[in-house]
């Protein structure tokens, strides 16, 4: 007696290569860190106190000087240095096909934080302008984990913090609103992974972005931002410490941009 095979026991179905890949293929050890620190810190934002936007939100800023018709010039123009940032970075990406996860978010949200940061400081005495502001930041924070990730855990580390921390930062800063303890988490919790992930050595294949550089830049931005009107006063009334704040963060960017400049391996 003849037997027929059985087309689906001969041939076992199989998945296309990156749905195995992401769904199925077994975590490493630094994955299971990562995604250990990534429940720790949803399970933080969800469940610490809440922070009361209006208890938070100081819109008086030292330099309110208007120049050629901009008012707080100082602050609305410094953001001018995001976008240069962004189109520079965008640009370099267009040469590379070994770019890290997020690297284009990063630019995009560069881009955006220039428009967004410059529509809030024309009037940062109405709160509610704080949304656009912080949108613009999440997408290139959001990005720059995801580049971090990518560089010292794997690529599909990357692109899982990528739409994580992009999905999480879009939810605070609509949330910051009313309260603002997600987009503490978001900002600082977010800050903290990548130190840790600064501390990893890079996996094999990575471009090899020196996510130091771009954590010093965000410290001496917060730094001047914190010495506002001390910066203002020494300075002899030039240039306040939220307007030099702008184009320090916006240089946080200039590691990433120096690393896609390196010649291809």
């Amino acid at each position: 007696m003849l037997h027929v095979d059985n087309p689906a026991r001969a041939t076992p179905a199989k998945l296309p290569a990156a749905v195995r890949r992401f769904a199925f293929g077994r975590l490493d050890a630094r994955e299971k860190y990562l995604g250990g620190a990534l429940i720790g810190l949803t399970l933080t934002a969800l469940l610490a106190p809440v922070l009361p936007a209006s208890a938070w939100h100081i819109p008086h800023y030292i330099d309110g000087r208007t120049w050629l018709g901009v008012p707080n010039a100082g602050d609305v123009l410094s953001n001018l240095a995001f976008l240069a940032m962004g189109v520079w970075g965008s640009e370099r990406l267009r040469a590379r096909h070994d770019a890290p996860v997020g690297a284009s978010w990063f630019f995009v949200g560069l881009i955006l934080t220039c428009l967004g940061s410059g529509f809030y400081h024309l009037d940062p005495d109405a709160p509610q302008r704080l949304v656009a502001d912080r949108l613009g930041m999440a997408v290139a924070f959001a990005g720059f984990l995801g580049i971090a990730a990518s560089e010292r855990i794997s690529t599909r580390a990357g692109e899982a913090v990528l739409v994580l921390a992009m999905v999480a930062g879009l939810l605070a800063a609509w949330v910051a609103r009313e309260n603002l303890t997600p987009w503490v988490v978001v900002q600082f919790g977010g800050m903290a992974l990548a130190v840790g992930l600064a501390f990893t050595r890079p996996r094999p294949g990575a471009l090899g972005v020196p996510l130091g550089g771009v954590i010093l830049f965000y410290v001496l931005a917060k730094l001047l931002e914190l010495g506002d009107a001390l910066i203002f006063e020494a300075t002899g009334h030039i240039v306040s410490g939220h307007t030099l704040k702008h184009l320090a963060a916006a240089l946080a960017a200039w590691p990433v941009i120096r690393a896609l400049g390196s010649s291809t391996h």
